[in-house]
């Protein structure tokens, strides 16, 4: 985009891809503005008006170019194809003015008593409605070339108007949010709606009174009203209510409505987004954005081509496969389209790099920002390439060594691959593992025969991975169980061991191909497979034997220990206010605590302290003794031997008395 003319027309020459880009009808463009678009009835030519100076250009669909270009002497608020063809076209300029246009170029001109916003024409009776900042409708009568009596409505000013192309009802939209409806036959107001109240609804946030500024209908029943707030009402004639409500978001003046009926749309635009939305259920089927302020939307008629007037001098077109066919003067989309499906577009820039902020800083380009090297979009700059491959080179200049050792290291790895791989085993339960190996070469050999479908490895499952790299997992194949349960592992694992070994040594070496390894011919190992189940018997004794064998060996060796090593005191620490018995009393207690409530009730139970019973409504009743403390069993212990000291003493007492009664009878 900003690049000049003379540098794209070089870049034509240079670049295929500029070379088949479409420019679908040459310079459709305006010199600065471009307000109004319109396609005659006939649909051969296109006709928009713009500024500046104020002009009007036509363009020809079947020639794709510009027809001609007339300078006006205000700029046009709107204008209005009356015939087919271009031969008729009346503009209603800002100035009062109202000027008709013939074939041949400047027909005639007037004016009207108050500025205009907008004209309709009825052509059962050749007349045309302007509205304005003003209550009247004014009638002007092109078949006598007079004004007639101009409508009075109640509303101050009109912004909008349209004229229903079946039953020719008249409807204007005015500043207070309502619109009025008339019958040009009786010249008598037949209905008004008041749109302003209907568009606030629970879910819009609207800022003062909303006004009418798009106006359309489409068949006999239903009529579309945008609102200067940014809301859609579609109503039928027949209620006063709508049926829906379309909001924006963006509270901008509506400024075109169009209906799409192949598939039952409405295309809805404000200066910064068209929104095409379904008339039924209001679900939106689609959204574009332009880059610059829309000012009016053309649909091309029985197609799926749209057209923008814009605040910039190229006038955008839009198609799209889906609303219809293209025009029969540029068919050649439909096949440029499903092309485009096929092989969709790749957004790099050959000419220009993107770079971030970031980027920036470590190339030590962050100088340029501002400056005219350095183009601004989104979050970075787009930049010349050439430049940034020079600013790189300086500041890594070792990128292309680094570079050309990584494409050497990439073909020394695909050499290797091409190599005779040697079969890698896992650090943890390599004997396993080799057994699976040998297992799944067995299977598949009998899965060729059998024709059958091969199962999974071990090795490769996810679920198993653990098992051969965790060293918890790893067989103890000098355990007692394994031993038992595995008679035969002995000779089984000796091969293993010879065929690990072999294993090591080559992938030491380094070598390609692996050798077999020394020992016993096929036809002996053949011969020892049956001879293991016939001696499957002898080798389990013989395993238990050596199993029996170690363990006296073991005890003997516990023996010589518990011998040599001295017994030695141990001291245990008591805590404060207890009364050591022995150790027994501490283990039963460690053990009571261990035990569960049950266990604890029946052993009271059995000891006498507790005692539970039946009620008689259902219930339990629970009656215990309540253990003695440390304290009270003390004192109760000493009261006890105080009491022993006084019948000793009172025995004592009365056995002295006994002896002296019996010395006096002595005496």
């Amino acid at each position: 985009q900003w690049l000049s003319d003379r540098k794209k027309r070089a870049l034509q020459k240079k670049d295929v891809d500029i070379r088949r880009r479409i420019e679908l009808i040459q310079d459709f463009e305006m010199p600065t503005v471009s307000t109004k678009i319109k396609v005659s009835r006939d649909g051969q030519y296109i006709m928009a008006v713009g500024t500046y100076k104020p002009r009007v250009r036509c363009f020809d669909t079947y020639q794709l170019s510009q027809k001609f270009e007339r300078c006006l002497d205000s700029e046009v608020v709107t204008f209005e194809i009356l015939s087919d063809d271009y031969s008729k076209i009346v503009f209603l300029e800002c100035g009062r003015f109202v000027e008709f246009h013939s074939q041949h170029g400047h027909y005639y001109k007037t004016r009207i008593p108050k500025f205009g916003r907008d004209f309709s024409y009825h052509y059962p009776s050749c007349d045309l409605y302007f509205v304005g900042a003003s209550s009247e409708v004014y009638r002007l009568n092109l078949e006598q070339g007079r004004f007639l009596n101009s409508l009075q409505t109640e509303a101050a000013e009109s912004n909008v108007c349209d004229i229903n192309p079946v039953h020719f009802l008249f409807a204007m939209g005015t500043t207070e949010g309502k619109v009025e409806c008339w019958d040009p036959r009786t010249r008598n107001r037949v209905g008004l709606l008041d749109c302003a109240l209907s568009s606030v609804t629970a879910d819009t946030e609207i800022e003062g009174l909303p006004s009418i500024s798009a106006l359309k209908f489409d068949g006999a029943l239903n009529m579309a009203v945008g609102t200067s707030t940014g809301q859609v009402l579609l109503y039928d004639l027949r209620s006063s209510n709508p049926l829906i409500v379309k909001d924006h978001h963006y509270g901008l003046p509506i400024k075109s409505v169009q209906f799409q009926h192949q598939l039952d749309l409405i295309i809805s635009a404000d200066s910064r987004i068209i929104k095409m939305w379904n008339k039924d259920t209001g679900k939106i089927f689609t959204s574009m954005e332009p880059e610059h302020d829309i000012n009016d939307v053309c649909l091309y008629p029985n197609s799926g081509m749209l057209m923008t007037a814009n605040e910039a001098p190229k006038m955008n077109i839009y198609y799209i496969p889906v609303l219809g066919p293209a025009p029969k003067w540029c068919s050649f989309l439909d096949n440029l389209t499903e092309e485009l499906e096929e092989n969709p577009e790749s957004t790099v820039y050959d000419d220009y790099k993107f770079v971030t902020r970031k980027d920036l800083e470590n190339l030590g380009l962050a100088h340029l920002i501002g400056s005219s090297l350095l183009r601004a979009y989104m979050h970075g700059f787009f930049m010349d390439i050439r430049l940034y491959h020079k600013a790189k080179m300086m500041a890594n200049p070792f990128a292309y060594e680094e570079y050309r050792r990584e494409k050497i290291r990439q073909k020394i790895e695909e050499t290797r691959a091409q190599r005779v791989q040697l079969k890698k085993l896992p650090k943890v339960n390599k004997e396993l593992a080799l057994k699976l190996i040998e297992e799944e070469g067995e299977d598949q050999q009998f899965s060729k025969k059998r024709k059958q479908k091969n199962l999974p490895s071990l090795l490769k499952d996810d679920r198993f991975k653990v098992m051969f790299e965790n060293p918890d997992f790893q067989v103890d194949e000098q355990s007692e169980e394994f031993r038992l349960l595995n008679p035969l592992v002995s000779k089984i694992s000796e091969k293993r061991k010879r065929k690990l070994k072999m294993l090591e040594e080559l992938e030491a070496q380094g070598q390609e191909e692996e050798e077999e390894p020394e020992g016993k011919a096929s036809d002996a190992e053949s011969s020892e497979s049956s001879d293991d189940e016939k001696g499957w018997v002898e080798e389990v004794r013989k395993q238990r034997k050596l199993l029996r064998q170690e363990e006296k060996l073991k005890r003997q060796e516990r023996l010589k220990e518990d011998q040599q090593t001295l017994l030695k005191p141990q001291f245990f620490e008591i805590k404060e206010g207890e009364e050591f018995r022995s150790f027994k009393d501490s283990a039963k207690k460690q053990k009571l605590m261990k035990k569960t409530l049950e266990d604890r009730l029946k052993l009271e139970e059995k000891l006498g302290t507790l005692n539970v019973s039946d009620t008689t409504v259902g219930s339990k009743q629970a009656t215990f003794k309540l253990k003695k403390s440390e304290q009270q069993r003390k004192q109760q212990e000493a009261e006890k031997q105080h009491r022993q000291e006084r019948k000793t003493l009172r025995r004592s007492a009365s056995h002295l008395k006994s002896r002296r009664g019996r010395g006096r009878l002595f005496h």
